[in-house]
């Protein structure tokens, strides 16, 4: 219990009203010792009743007057600095030269007033001094009695940097960690120590494992994300081998009761895979959307719910969040009004499939920009119901174009796939299709054969990290049940981009645009899943085959090896932006493109899947299904 008490006592600060009291003290009682000594080396007799009456009442009430003008008693001790300690020297200064004036005043006769001023100044400022010298002794004594008392973590941190050296005052009072040395990769032959702490240097696992063995760490700390990115393949792999776990130090610092509180987690599979975050011209971006309605059709969902957020902060005059999925709609709203109180947002259940729906909304808030989220994604599901999959993602996306044109919209911002680039299955050739719809929407406006002014932007991205149902989250649940978890093949490969990156990049097309373009963005270097799934099992502390097995479960229907974010037939054209391109495809007739949605809309609702599937081969020839029922229509 009384430990117990001790560790609240190191977590929280001494009252102020106390430091006061003992400044006070030690500034009187150096007022005191002046006129002891002062008395004892001179041949007045300072212990008079008037001298000692008038020394002793302006060293209290200066004492009490500048201690409280300079605020010492607030300064922190284990957080003090040079700066801080001047005011001490001010608060010294002050009092002596205001009791020299008293007593030089009411007590003239004095010839010793110029040493007692010197004496007392020296002696006050010491006392302070060794004050806080004395609490900081008391501090450290109490604190390593508890660091024996108590079971800390040993951690390792990575690098030397100044966030690296920073984490040793910011993890100073954790009642969870303690630092016991920095690791560097590279060869050094001379030990560095800062803050007496140990800096070790390590070029292979071998001498990894011998810190680990000599610190006994449990734990190896990073202070950066892109530290834990560098150094996925060498020291993150040296630590998951030396069954050590891995934590980073998140660059938000939350405030808690008045305290500033440094969370650490366990490095996760996503801070990994991400790489350099794209440049946003996010000043542009937020001058395009401030003031304006905007809409968001598929709201509820992980790219359109991103887009509300961020779309939040951008001062937005109304905000229209539209989707069928009440739940999490419901979650969404609730998160709305407590992070972004002062927006005007209108939650919305419908359905893109329902036009007088879409109608109500439209002709009752009118938005000027529109972003078209809502769609059926997941590819094994989709080729299971093809006709679904028309009538959400090629009519959906019809309705919503038609009635930006219907009421006059500024611009609609339609996200599109990688998977509608040479389509291998249901899902990739209905985003193609409503592609396709939009684009020549958009041709027919620019020659003038359908009246409006709306602007059609097209934008194309892979996978994002934990989007709703996505691999990661599917892998982190089987880990969690200890396996096995299911890889469909050896070889496959996806790209990989955050959500948050992935709706500003979005958002930048959408500034960018003229109309009428497809744009594609530059998703760096594929990520193997199967690489994906057995470093995922390893940051989890478990060996891949051993403590949990990796599975290979074959090709989904529809399923690719790999992603295509353009195909061989597609040229792209620079933009601005180094990582957007625009995408140069097949350009198609509106009333053509047209008449083969109103047909397939109406084979969806007979649901006729032979002549649904036959239809959209013929439309989208680069269409050639991948392990799949309907490759029978292929060959014919």
């Amino acid at each position: 219990m009384i430990y117990k008490n001790l560790r609240k006592y190191l977590n929280s600060y001494i009252s102020t009203r106390l430091v006061f009291v003992l400044d006070l003290i030690m500034s009187f009682g150096a007022s005191l010792l002046t006129l002891y000594l002062v008395n004892n080396i001179t041949v007045r007799n300072l212990f008079e009743l008037k001298p000692l009456g008038i020394w002793l009442a302006s060293s209290f009430l200066f004492s009490f007057i500048f201690i409280w003008a300079f605020r010492t008693y607030r300064i922190i001790i284990r957080h003090m600095t040079i700066k801080e300690l001047s005011r001490f020297l001010l608060v010294a200064v002050s009092k002596v030269l205001m009791m020299g004036f008293v007593f030089a005043l009411l007590d003239s006769t004095s010839k010793v007033l110029n040493l007692m001023m010197i004496s007392d100044f020296f002696f006050t400022f010491a006392a302070f001094f060794l004050l806080r010298v004395a609490m900081l002794l008391a501090y450290d004594l109490v604190k390593v009695r508890m660091t024996q008392r108590y079971r800390f973590q040993n951690v390792l941190i990575y690098g030397v940097g100044d966030r690296s050296v920073s984490l040793i005052s910011r993890l100073q009072n954790s009642e969870n960690y303690r630092i016991v040395g920095f690791v560097q990769h590279g060869n050094h032959d001379v030990n560095h120590v800062i803050s007496e702490v140990k800096v070790y240097y390590v070029s292979s696992e071998e001498q990894f494992a011998n810190v680990v063995l000599e610190t006994e760490a449990v734990a190896l700390l990073f202070a950066d994300e892109e530290d834990a990115r560098h150094e996925k393949d060498r020291l993150i792999r040296y630590a998951m081998d030396c069954k050590i776990k891995t934590l980073l130090v998140p660059p938000i610092d939350e405030i808690k009761e008045g305290k500033i509180a440094y969370a650490v987690r366990k490095v996760e599979i996503e801070d990994l895979l991400m790489r350099q975050e794209i440049e946003i011209s996010m000043n542009e971006i937020i001058a395009n959307f401030e003031g304006k309605t905007i809409m968001v059709t598929g709201a509820a969902g992980s790219i359109g719910s991103e887009l509300c957020r961020q779309l939040a902060g951008f001062g937005v005059r109304k905000l229209i969040l539209f989707d069928n999925a009440e739940t999490p709609m419901h979650n969404l709203r609730l998160e709305l009004e407590e992070k972004f109180p002062e927006l005007d947002f209108v939650p919305v259940i419908g359905d893109v499939r329902l036009l007088a729906r879409l109608d109500y909304v439209f002709r009752t808030w009118h938005p000027q920009i529109v972003f078209h989220a809502a769609a059926y994604k997941h590819v094994p599901l989709m080729e299971d119901n093809p006709c679904e999959a028309v009538m959400v993602n090629v009519t959906g996306s019809r309705n919503v174009a038609d009635k930006c044109i219907e009421y006059d919209v500024e611009k609609m911002v339609m996200v599109s796939t990688d998977k509608a680039v040479n389509p291998t299955n249901i899902m990739g050739c209905t985003k193609r299709l409503a592609e396709i719809y939009v684009q020549s929407l958009g041709l027919a406006i620019e020659q003038g054969r359908v009246k409006a002014r709306t602007k059609f932007v097209t934008t194309r991205f892979g996978n994002v990290l934990g989007s709703n149902g996505s691999v990661i989250p599917r892998f982190r649940e089987q880990i969690a049940k200890g396996g096995p978890v299911t890889v469909t093949h050896p070889d496959i490969t996806r790209f990989f981009m955050t959500i948050p990156e992935a709706c500003r990049l979005v958002m930048e097309a959408a500034t960018m645009s003229s109309g009428n373009e497809i744009f594609v963005f530059d998703m760096g270097e594929s990520v193997k899943i199967d690489e994906l799934a057995r470093r995922m099992i390893r940051l989890a502390g478990y060996t891949p085959d051993k403590d949990i097995m990796v599975e290979y479960t074959g090709l989904r229907p529809g399923e690719k090896l790999y992603e295509e974010v353009l195909s061989n037939q597609e040229n792209t054209v620079p933009t601005d932006h180094s990582r957007i391109r625009i995408a140069k495809v097949r350009e198609y007739g509106y009333e053509s493109s047209l008449e083969v949605l109103e047909n397939l809309e109406k084979l969806a609702q007979e649901f006729d899947v032979p002549a649904l599937v036959t239809l959209m081969k013929i439309t989208v020839p680069e269409f050639v299904s991948k392990n799949s029922p309907f490759e029978e229509f292929d060959r014919k």
